[in-house]
């Protein structure tokens, strides 16, 4: 993942400490879904020259339970460059009571490497303490002086699920007489509401109110809700690197000779490798022979060197070492395809897992990881370079249906990655059950997932060999598995196809009723409850179209017939279908089942007709089977 500097968070706070917040004033509709509550948020931003802008960052947010730990911890994350003053923290009771304050003396300054991060020149200062006496508040202040002024932050009422705010206010003014951009995104919704004010050279935004979004209730992610506004300079700085962004092509053009020419540096070690592999064939028969070599001997490792964070480190470097990151490996792959003589392009992306592309009229640093585009005359391939498990020519659903910025030597080109219809992302059971008099079940079952549902099982070549098996439990909790044994794993790294096949028993499946026994249709399925909302505030989506295909066969056990079978269901709907057919069969029962379900984001009044559709599927998947003992 690329550095992007992170100027205060949901834990920044602010720079009057003459009130206290008892708990008892939130508004009940903030506290509604909500684990963290932004009371009282401001920032303030001077740009002063090319080279020197100030952040004056303050806020007091209430932390209601124990999933607000994650904001619980005033920090403060900087680079090379930037100078931190003015630090304060106080901490509140329920009551509102001062607890204890805090000065910049007692933080404590740290390397702010996450996992896997091998070399980073990020550092944080972070605040220990012991307080945790749910619910309590937090108010953070300080003042961060950067020399990088490419990276301003955008301004939204906040980023994450389950937070709610209060009252927010930002401000920027631009004293450094370069042309300072800006554009405000309403909420497509009218969720919330940015108000504008200009005086001269400032700019002032405000937010209030505005309640806490759900993840239990399919809402879209905040960013795709909530209105924000985003700001670029037409002229910027990066750690000495002086840039023009008044374009695609501009930037690209910075990008290109600033950060990618400089490390796009072959040796005789990386040509030898290349001669090694001795190519032929089509362009892609060469290109999936390099990305599977690259693959077998590399190894994702977060790198935050180098310009800022966004500069890839040399080829030389992981080809010798081994190891890198997203730019690392892209750019690596990128040079090993240069010396087999085929042209690809260094593509940054917004990975999310609900998708989110670039402004194509609003140039600005932007963008959390790289990918790699190649393009041939059957169509473009795409490069996933920081697993040694994905497929070839496959992307992930973190990096589908959204574009990218494909970076050139003249210029950034935006393009867009492939959509993954429900019929290529699907997932095919073939399940035989054996019916026992005991209420257990014995079954054999082979699963096969292509596309996004084979991004999600991948996980299991990841997984120690001891928790491979909890976690497939936890696949078929709808069972109660008393023994299980995944027999093989294969991952098709040419089609993109991960095959498990699995043996089980599991208790309890079936009920006595007089000399018989009834057991539900389907196995194996999706038991979420759902339920339907009188007043939804909010639209809803499905991330995902995927189609599954269940191929179940019921053995059923000596001296016993199938008495009673429901009837076949047919569904059909905006939202997908769903079929389930039942055929006897010389002692045995033939359950056909599939589902189909459709990728959207829909208006607040089609939710309930979405629940009724999933209830009438969750029912026919429950749909009883009757077996009666012989006479």
């Amino acid at each position: 993942m690329m550095k992007i500097l992170i100027i205060g968070a949901l834990s920044t706070a602010s720079i009057y400490f003459a009130q206290n917040y008892p708990v008892s004033a939130i508004p009940e509709n903030l506290k509604k879904n909500a684990s963290v509550v932004i009371r009282k948020e401001t920032t303030a931003i001077a740009i002063n020259k090319i080279d020197d802008i100030v952040y004056k960052k303050s806020s007091v947010i209430t932390l209601l339970n124990k999933d607000a730990v994650g904001y619980s911890i005033p920090r403060i994350a900087y680079g090379k460059g930037n100078n931190v003053s003015g630090v304060k923290v106080v901490i509140y009771d329920e009551k509102g009571a001062k607890v204890k304050s805090y000065s910049k003396s007692d933080f404590t300054d740290i390397a702010a490497n996450p996992q896997g991060t091998f070399y980073s020149d990020n550092r944080m200062l972070v605040l220990p303490y012991d307080y945790s006496n749910f619910p309590y508040t937090v108010e953070f202040s300080y003042e961060i002086g950067d020399e990088n002024t490419v990276f301003i932050p955008d301004y939204t009422p906040f980023y994450e699920n389950n937070v709610s705010l209060q009252e927010s206010t930002f401000s920027i003014i631009n004293k450094s007489g370069i042309n300072l951009r800006t554009k405000i995104y309403e909420s497509p919704f009218g969720y919330a509401t940015v108000n504008t004010r200009t005086e001269n050279d400032s700019r002032f935004y405000s937010f209030q109110n505005i309640a806490a979004i759900d993840t239990k209730d399919l809402a879209p992610s905040p960013q795709k809700i909530l209105p924000k506004v985003s700001f670029s300079l037409d002229h910027f700085n990066l750690v000495g690197k002086k840039g023009s962004i008044t374009s695609w092509q501009d930037f690209g053009k910075w990008y290109y000779d600033n950060l990618l020419n400089p490390v796009s540096v072959s040796t005789p070690q990386i040509k030898a490798e290349i001669a090694s592999l001795n190519l032929s064939g089509t362009t892609e028969e060469k290109v999936k022979k390099i990305y599977q070599y690259m693959q077998s001997k590399t190894r994702y490792i977060f790198v935050a060197l180098g310009i800022g964070g966004w500069q890839p480190m040399l080829p030389d470097e992981v080809q010798k070492k081994g190891y890198g990151d997203c730019k690392g490996l892209s750019n690596y792959m990128r040079t090993l395809l240069t010396e087999a003589g085929i042209q690809s392009y260094y593509a940054i992306i917004n990975s999310n897992s609900s998708p989110v592309s670039f402004d194509k009229d609003f140039p600005k640093m932007a963008g959390n990881h790289v990918i790699l585009v190649i393009p041939t005359e059957k169509g473009n391939i795409w490069l996933e370079n920081t697993s040694q498990e994905i497929a070839f020519n496959h992307l992930s659903f973190s990096t589908t249906d959204r574009n990218v910025l494909a970076v050139k030597s003249d210029g950034i080109e935006i393009m867009q990655t492939p959509s993954y219809s429900a019929e290529q992302n699907t997932g095919i059971q073939h399940i035989d059950i054996q019916l026992n008099t005991d209420k257990t079940v014995s079954g054999k079952a082979k699963l096969s997932y292509k596309g996004s549902q084979y991004d999600f099982n991948l996980i299991y070549l990841m997984l120690p060999e001891k928790d491979k098996i909890d976690f497939m439990k936890k696949r078929l909790s709808t069972l109660n598995i008393e023994n299980l044994d995944i027999k093989s794993i294969t991952n098709n790294k040419d089609q993109g196809i991960i095959d498990l096949d699995i043996d089980f028993k599991a208790s309890n499946y079936s009920k006595m009723l007089g000399e018989g026994y009834i057991f539900r249709a389907v196995p194996i399925y999706n038991d979420v409850f759902y339920q339907e909302e009188e007043n939804r505030k909010l639209p809803f989506e499905s991330k995902l179209s995927y189609q599954d295909e269940y191929h179940i066969a019921y053995q059923v056990p000596a001296n016993y017939f199938i008495e009673e079978i429901p009837k076949d269901v047919s569904l059909n709907s905006e939202f997908g279908t769903y079929s389930i057919s039942f055929v006897k069969e010389d002692g045995k029962l033939l359950v056909k089942r599939t589902i189909k379900i459709n990728k959207g984001l829909y208006s607040k009044e089609k939710y309930n007709e979405y629940i009724v559709f999933r209830k009438k599927i969750l029912n026919s998947d429950n749909s009883k089977i009757l077996i009666t003992k012989k006479s």
